[in-house]
């Protein structure tokens, strides 16, 4: 059983999205099992050449490469993740909720005992991109020089280190378990047919008051029963509406007919 004042690395998994180079890949696999974190998953991989991407991971980190999971959409990889960190090299606009690698480590030691986490990488040319950046519920930037480009098997090494340091000694605080993505975003999009229904947002622009409602919410870090009961209280909404709406029907037709 794992020590609850640690972090629990059985439940932390690396996502390499779009990654072009097989090679790359390798690497990440093995510095990963440098650090005692076993689960790979890689969102439609460019070039996912097995040859190169083991030669790169060497022998030591075969077993990570067996446990492999190939995705074709993000959506699909973080179905059964309760809670996504995304990195990033570039700062502001809608990449707000940034830590540091360390502060985000301290704060996975609670949430990883009984959720699953998924860190998120983006291609080596670009990164993560807006699209990837709204399933996150915090961002990490690595700190460096002037020269703001790293190696993505760097940058995984980076990360899995920090948390590797934590597994062994560090205390943390009881977490629940928190919603997957799934949940998440059947609830994002519960709530925006609602809210576009009772003109609460412009239909023309729903996604940037959803964005923000996004970030909200992985402020808040919702369990699974809150996001129930927000749905629930999104189908009272939408019945007492169409009540309404009913209501107003028959009454127009009363009037209608005297």
């Amino acid at each position: 059983m794992p020590d609850p004042n640690k972090i629990n690395l059985n439940n932390i998994s690396v996502v390499l999205v779009g990654t072009r180079y097989p090679e790359n890949i390798g690497a990440a696999a093995r510095a990963m099992r440098n650090m005692g974190i076993k689960q790979l998953i890689l969102v439609d991989p460019q070039n996912p050449d097995p040859a190169k991407i083991q030669k790169m991971a060497t022998h030591a980190a075969l077993d990570v490469l067996e446990r492999m999971v190939i995705c074709g959409s993000l959506t699909q990889a973080l179905a059964d993740i309760n809670y996504v960190v995304g990195t990033t090299a570039r700062l502001g606009g809608q990449r707000k909720v940034v830590s540091s690698p360390a502060k985000l480590a301290q704060r996975l030691i609670s949430i990883s005992h009984q959720n699953q986490i998924a860190i998120l990488f983006g291609p080596e040319d670009r990164g993560l991109t807006n699209e990837d950046i709204r399933f996150c519920d915090i961002l990490v930037n690595i700190p460096t020089a002037d020269f703001s480009s790293l190696n993505l098997a760097q940058a995984v090494m980076v990360m899995c280190h920090e948390l590797f340091g934590l597994s062994r000694d560090k205390p943390g605080e009881f977490a629940p378990r928190l919603a997957n993505r799934h949940e998440l975003e059947a609830m994002y999009q519960q709530l925006k047919d609602v809210m576009m229904r009772i003109s609460f947002i412009n239909p023309a622009n729903p996604d940037y008051f959803m964005n923000n409602l996004r970030h909200f919410g992985s402020r808040m870090q919702l369990r699974a029963k809150e996001v129930q009961i927000i749905r629930g209280i999104c189908r009272q909404i939408d019945w007492y509406g169409k009540k309404r709406y009913q209501e107003g029907l028959e009454e127009g037709e009363k009037k209608s007919d005297a």
